[in-house]
């Protein structure tokens, strides 16, 4: 016991230090703590309802196999999480905003060569990915474990696995079903059912350990080292299992941005404190009782009959809300990506008026309702389902590593790189592990990340085609020929708003309505929204009026923000007349570019993602041979 309590103190001291560092809108004291409990940490939270079941369906549960494992369990937690992401990642922010696009933006910057940006950026692109193919795992292997706890209450002993199914399949159902109505009229329950589920597995862990408190010494990393000395690969394969327990750990340095550093690193000590007794409890149980098929619950039910529903009725609560932090992160992500300009435009809808972070996206949110309907059904079982789970998370870490390793590296802290070099060392040792799975149902996890992978992929390189066909007129030519035809034709009277990407270049929906069509107004004003290196922030301005009738509005946003365009114009004094805008009409023989054009097709337009007022708007169509 001593080591344990050693680390934490170490550990305790290092966190403080780097809380001095104040994060965008941190939330303090005990709220803050509990607030972290409900969002950040469901996921991790419940990994101690399927892990040890899983490892012992492919081990025997030897005394020195029970140790070996809940050894490598307790340090697996303590690397990649406590290390990986409390410590390391967390120290990579921007304005108090973590996750792996941040971590893009951050390498970006300090990187020279175009080369190596490219290489980030594809990298950056698997990593989120494989972490919204894992979203999709996580609330099906997490409802469906907890509902296959229903088999030992009486009465439900012979329970069919197409009646777990259906009752984990309508949970998911009534869950997704909600979002529409936005989360934040719940989520203050969220937390203090944490509280109770983490007081919960802490309690009966303790009652296992004290009947065997031999189990204690398993804190040894030696026992961890010996037992994948002693089991070869069989050991190291076991790795891919062992992983699950650390599964949701990324989430502490994506979510920090909600929160901030301080509560979530405060949560964590408790989080892990009480995993760790969890998970030896389930070993000092697994010592005793040796046969049993369904560790967690079964110790429960041995220790507290009397008890046992209501703890079973706590877990599913529980994966309910680590099943809601997954869809909130997939929002989230997908929000950075739109704003970011690596995903198609998604119609996106505001669920709260006091908070407009709280979002919610419908084509996003029934296609995961379907993968997660489908995984279930598909696998049926929470252990079988666990061979499909593991490998796109570890392949999140290493990239993750890999990035952080690099920034450590051109930003001169080589004792943060040499840690971050073994953190990424042994998340490398985990996805090894994790690709004997493949044959086994880890390719579902492939096949469910490549969707979004190579949708990122079309739409980044279609746009990039896309802008290259276009015949954008540089400013210069432009201004030439606007103070020709603004000075001696008639204009309409009133103020006119023409949306650009970039003030140096006219894109030709303008030319050809200025030009071509003669529509030009008294006042022209060429609106531009910028997307900012950090998370946050908007500012909205004029820039120097180029030339009589004709300026250019600017807004400059961070990559998470929500802006309302329309009461930014009004706060700058504009009132428009009409706005206008381009479209492309695509036209493609090649298949891949007419994947991308039905994209462009079928999802919102930059209109009405950021709301404009529909009775103003024109479109002019432009048509472009891809």
């Amino acid at each position: 016991m001593i080591y344990l309590i050693h680390f934490f103190v170490v550990f305790h001291l290092i966190m403080r230090k780097n809380d001095l560092q104040k994060s965008a809108s941190p939330e303090r004291g005990i709220s803050g703590i509990v607030k972290a409990l409900g969002l950040v940490f469901g996921d991790i939270g419940t990994s101690p309802i399927y892990t040890v079941t899983v490892i012992f369906l492919l081990l025997k549960p030897t005394y020195d196999n029970i140790l070996g494992v809940a050894s490598l369990i307790i340090w697996t937690l303590v690397v990649l999480v406590f290390l990986q992401y409390d410590f390391l990642a967390m120290t990579l922010s921007r304005r108090g905003e973590g996750g792996t696009i941040v971590l893009r933006e951050i390498l970006v910057s300090l990187l020279k060569t175009k080369k190596r940006k490219t290489v980030i950026t594809v990298l950056s692109f698997l990593a989120v990915s494989l972490l919204m193919g894992d979203g999709v795992i996580t609330p099906a292997i997490s409802i469906l474990s907890a509902v296959e706890g229903s088999a030992l209450i009486p009465g439900l002993e012979n329970i069919s696995k197409a009646s777990i199914v259906l009752v984990s399949a309508l949970i998911a159902v009534i869950l997704f079903s909600y979002q529409r109505k936005g989360t934040e009229k719940v989520a203050f329950s969220f937390g203090p059912i944490m509280v109770v589920w983490f007081s919960s597995i802490a309690l009966f862990g303790m009652m296992s350990i004290v009947k065997s408190p031999q189990v204690l010494t398993a804190i040894n990393p030696w026992h961890g080292i010996r037992f994948l000395a002693e089991n070869g690969w069989q050991g190291y394969f076991v790795l891919g299992e062992i992983i699950l327990c650390a599964t949701g750990g990324e989430a502490l340095y994506a979510d920090m941005g909600h929160l901030g550093s301080a509560p979530i690193r405060k949560s964590w000590t408790g989080v892990f404190v009480c995993l760790s007794i969890n998970y030896l409890g389930q070993a000092a149980f697994l010592m005793t009782h040796p046969g049993s098929k369904n560790v967690l619950f079964e110790m429960v039910f041995h220790q507290a009959r009397q008890l046992y529903v209501p703890f079973l009725v706590t877990s599913i609560a529980a994966t309910v809300i680590a099943s809601q932090a997954m869809i909130s992160g997939m929002f989230s992500i997908v929000y950075q990506g739109i704003t970011t300009r690596i995903m198609p435009i998604f119609k996106v809808d505001y669920t709260s008026v006091e908070r407009k972070s709280q979002i919610y996206i419908p084509s996003v949110n029934w296609f995961l309702l379907f993968a997660v309907l489908f995984i279930m059904v598909e696998f049926t079982e929470s252990s079988r389902l666990a061979a499909a789970y593991g490998l796109a998370v570890t392949g999140t870490m290493t990239f993750t590593g890999i990035m952080m390793t690099w920034i450590f590296h051109l930003s001169k802290k080589p004792l943060l790189m040499v840690l971050s070099i073994f953190v990424t060392a042994v998340d490398v040792c985990f996805l090894g592990a994790n690709l004997h799975k493949i044959p086994f149902g880890g390719y579902w996890s492939l096949i469910l990340a490549s969707i979004p992978f190579v949708m990122i992929l079309l739409y980044t390189e279609g746009q990039k085609k896309l802008y290259k066909r276009m015949h954008f007129m540089p400013i210069e030519e432009f201004v030439r020929k606007f103070n020709m035809v603004h000075g001696t034709s008639a204009v309409i009277k009133g103020t006119a708003l023409f949306l650009i990407k970039d003030a140096k270049e006219v894109p030709p929906y303008i030319v050809q309505t200025m030009f071509y069509h003669g529509i030009i107004y008294e006042q022209n004003i060429l609106l531009s929204i910028l997307k900012r290196d950090d998370p946050f922030g908007v500012t909205g301005f004029f820039r120097e009026d180029i030339t009589k009738g004709l300026r250019v509005f600017e807004i400059q946003m961070g990559y998470m923000e929500v802006i309302d365009v329309e009461e930014l114009l009004k706060d700058a004094g504009i009132e428009e007349r009409t706005v206008l805008y381009g479209l492309e009409d695509i036209a493609s023989r090649n298949l891949m570019w007419k994947t991308f054009s039905l994209i462009k097709r079928i999802t919102p337009t930059f209109i009405q993602f950021y709301n404009f007022p529909y009775k103003k708007l024109h479109g002019v169509i432009t048509k472009v041979d891809l």
